[in-house]
């Protein structure tokens, strides 16, 4: 599957020697390294539930759920309630870590040069009373999931206020996926 993008982005300058009409991008592993990332171990459940569920409907292709995936960093529980105890910005940086575990997930059920579309992510931000930002928050986890990605990454979202999540993490990221399966 090729991806493409416009000749004002950061990515065309990388592969400028190209045509101008349309470039090739590399496979979302290239561009995880690109972006200085590396795909986490998979986290496993922590509860009576499964990670992934690969759903067929056909045509060699399935829907992947993945379960919410908190915000959390080489073991770490990334913790606190926003924007009081946490601005925007670490949310949206936390929205980020999640969104990586929700890649992580992928590349473990299907791999994530299998994704055909992401469909929608549901987005959970622990946050303080009358905080309304949480768009802005997920938004952490929707821009790298369009990074790598490319337009497979576009999807629908939910965004979320909540005044508890589990653990007290900062912000939780579920999401819905087409795949090839074969």
């Amino acid at each position: 599957m090729l991806w493409f993008c416009s000749l004002s982005s950061p990515t065309y300058a990388a592969v400028a020697d190209d045509s101008l009409d349309s470039v090739e991008l590399s496979t979302p592993h290239e561009r995880l390294r690109e972006l200085g990332l590396e795909l986490p171990a998979p986290p496993a459940a922590v509860a009576s539930y499964l990670p992934t569920r690969l759903v067929p409907i056909g045509d060699g292709r399935a829907l992947l759920y993945v379960a919410g995936q908190v915000s959390v960093a080489d073991g770490k529980r990334l913790t606190g309630r926003c924007p009081d105890e946490v601005s925007i910005e670490e949310a949206q940086a936390r929205a980020r870590v999640c969104a990586l575990n929700v890649l992580a997930q992928i590349e473990s059920a299907a791999g994530l040069e299998n994704v055909e579309q992401m469909m929608q992510v549901v987005g959970l931000v622990l946050c303080a009373d009358g905080f309304g930002d949480q768009p802005k928050v997920v938004n952490g986890a929707s821009d790298l999931l369009v990074e790598v990605l490319g337009e497979a990454g576009r999807h629908t979202r939910i965004a979320l206020g909540a005044n508890a999540l589990p653990f007290s993490v900062t912000v939780e990221v579920a999401a819905v996926a087409v795949v090839r399966t074969r």
